[in-house]
């Protein structure tokens, strides 16, 4: 399993899906922001964790700010894959405050859904104990992909395949489909693809043929516990093992002992409740003591 390591994100990755989400919520204009607040004050608003959680998406939530405001300083407090308890200042940020008001749904959107999957993904690995990898699958929003599947990094996880180019993983379709188990395995070593073949397997039987055909992986799917036990011990180190289906938080610590390497979890990605974050924006009062001080500069230059 290829393991992409945990950095920061191309922003080419995700300014062009804040823009679209941005154009999304806007639409004609913020008609709420621009009747009640003047489009000459600053204010500083803070990111604040209301419940127990693990952030991913500063630099997403940054970049929502910014295209409204590209003077706007966002300042982070905590870092992404940092556990934050409730109360935490995850982020501050200052700038225009009409700015802000209408880039604040669309900053949070981003950034609860990826704190979102950060923190479900940090309770399985903190579940696993080291013991099995915790894999995401290709269940992610569509377009989403790229930051959906960091998240998985910021929460301890390990992708998957981030796309079809980006892996061998022959499924059941591909077995009813392509001739079988051995024949699948057999065409997909003839295309020489230079990467290591996964087949899945539904049943003992399967897996037999699997292991007789030289898989480098064998996906064990849906299968009692009882026979997740006796096909690792059945495969006996010849290929690296997976489980897929039916997994729950519940079960990782039992799924874990059986010896398997892997194990995918498609809720990571698809189930993940938001993250509770808050936005509370008040006029920045270093803003308006500046200008105050300014002001009362300039009459005095001007008096007799």
């Amino acid at each position: 399993m290829r393991s992409v390591p945990f950095a920061p994100l191309d922003p080419a990755l995700y300014r062009e899906a804040v823009r679209r989400a941005l154009a999304e919520d806007l639409g004609w204009g913020d008609v709420t922001t621009e009747a009640t607040v003047d489009a000459s004050l600053h204010a500083r608003g803070i990111i604040l964790a209301k419940s127990a959680c693990v952030i991913a998406g500063l630099d997403v939530a940054a970049e929502a700010f910014r295209q409204l405001d590209p003077g706007a300083v966002f300042t982070q407090h905590r870092r992404d894959s940092d556990r934050c308890e409730p109360g935490t200042v995850v982020a501050e940020v200052r700038g225009s405050a009409t700015a802000m008001l209408t880039a604040e749904r669309t900053a949070l959107n981003f950034l609860q859904r990826l704190s979102g999957i950060a923190s479900l993904t940090r309770r399985y690995v903190d579940a696993a104990a080291g013991m099995i990898t915790i894999l995401d699958t290709r269940k992610t929003t569509p377009t989403l992909r790229a930051l959906e599947k960091y998240a998985v990094r910021a929460g301890g996880g390990t992708n998957h395949r981030g796309g079809l180019d980006d892996g061998i993983l022959i499924k059941d379709n591909h077995i009813r489909l392509g001739g079988g188990v051995a024949e699948v395995v057999r065409k997909m070593k003839a295309a020489r693809q230079e990467m290591p073949i996964e087949i899945e397997a539904q049943s003992l039987e399967q897996v037999d043929q699997a292991v007789a055909a030289g898989a480098d992986i064998i996906l064990v799917d849906n299968l009692p516990i009882e026979e997740v036990r006796e096909a690792v011990r059945r495969i006996a180190g010849r290929a690296k093992v997976e489980l897929s289906g039916g997994v729950t938080l519940d079960r990782i610590p039992e799924l874990a002992r059986t010896g398997a390497h892997y194990v995918s979890v498609g809720a990571l990605t698809h189930s993940a409740p938001a993250a509770d974050l808050s936005f509370e924006l008040e006029p920045d009062p270093s803003v308006g003591a500046t200008s105050s001080a300014a002001s009362r500069a300039r009459t005095r230059s001007t008096e007799p």
